[in-house]
């Protein structure tokens, strides 16, 4: 499918540059001068970066895409209006999302990562070196393209022969899969209610009848939590965590700050088997297992990140709601991110 320019919900407005005469360009990268992306993180608080340019703006069968050059933060992805990672520090988010479960696992083997077409969850699980193989399910085929031409650290992950690739709806290749996985992580947009394209992937049936039925008897489930700061772990962090102690015995609820997000953000693990938070026996798989060297975490810093504040801590114990077929609605969504004049 070839992707066709759209504005979709971001919305450029070019400022003349009197050094260059004012000039405004058409082509495939559209040039903006002393502009802003600006996103609403939660009411009345908005969250903006600086950009230098807009380098693409297209959109697939499932998604709108943008690819946005920040002068902060380096190239930064947007989709569908929500700010998705950027160069500078989207390690944090792909670190936390990947290394804490494949650590905990006494022996992870095989890997199947939902959505992460770009393929940085896929680079952090190949710095294992006893990982055998690694499953991206993507839906969009197109879209994951893109970022990977735009985004160039993970083409090596791409070149690594454990790496499978498969672009389909993660619930249906899972229920087909005659294959069970040591780990299974989430690395899926928001589920902003039943409009959203993944909501179906956020629910206790998935979580009880597919997730939990595709682990080995030791196996990890991780996923992305949403936004985790003060204002705004009710959204999407405690409903979601909620869910999955309705179907795993041991599930765990981990932080950390992510710049470019403005706000900490949330991960969550379950099991069936006792999670094992060591932090000296983590930095010793650390050292055995990985290939190369994390940016951000440690033993430690992993075991301290799974203490929660008492704000979330308690919001956590008294949460009551349930992600369910029939009802995925969290609480304030994010509106979608415009690019502003200064």
């Amino acid at each position: 499918m070839n992707l066709l320019e759209d504005y979709m919900n971001l919305n450029t407005h070019e400022q003349e540059d009197e050094e260059e005469g004012g000039e405004h360009h058409n082509d495939a990268v559209v040039n903006v001068r002393h502009n802003w992306f600006e996103q609403e993180i939660y009411s009345d608080v908005k969250w903006c970066l600086a950009l230098n340019r807009v380098e693409f703006r297209g959109t697939s069968e499932f998604q709108h895409l943008t690819v946005l050059s920040t002068k902060g933060f380096g190239k930064a992805l947007v989709i569908d209006g929500h700010l998705q990672n950027t160069e500078l520090d989207e390690y944090i988010y792909h670190e936390n999302l990947v290394h804490p479960a494949l650590l905990i696992h006494n022996k992870p083997k095989t890997v199947f990562i939902m959505g992460g077409g770009g393929g940085s969850a896929a680079r952090e699980a190949l710095k294992h070196k006893d990982i055998q193989k690694v499953v991206i399910c993507d839906i969009d085929m197109n879209t994951a393209s893109l970022i990977r031409e735009h985004m160039k650290a993970n083409h090596a992950a791409f070149n690594d022969r454990r790496l499978q690739i498969v672009y389909n709806d993660a619930m249906y290749e899972l229920n087909k899969s005659e294959e069970k996985f040591d780990v299974i992580i989430g690395d899926l947009p928001d589920p902003y209610g039943s409009e959203s394209g993944s909501s179906h992937l956020y629910t206790k049936s998935f979580y009880e009848g597919v997730v939990k039925a595709k682990l080995k008897v030791n196996g990890l489930f991780v996923t992305q939590a949403g936004p985790a700061g003060i204002f705004t772990h009710k959204v999407v962090f405690s409903p979601m965590y909620n869910t999955l102690k309705q179907v795993f015995t041991d599930v765990v609820a981990y932080t950390a700050i992510v710049p470019s997000y403005g706000d900490s953000y949330g991960w969550i693990m379950a099991s069936n088997k006792p999670i094992n938070l060591d932090g000296e026996q983590l930095n010793k798989r650390i050292d055995e297992r990985i290939g190369g060297e994390l940016k951000y975490l440690d033993g430690p810093v992993i075991a301290a990140s799974t203490v929660l504040n008492k704000t979330l801590k308690n919001s956590l114990v008294e949460e009551t709601r349930i992600l369910t077929d029939q009802n995925v609605n969290v609480g304030y969504v994010r509106k979608p991110g415009v690019c502003i004049n200064a």
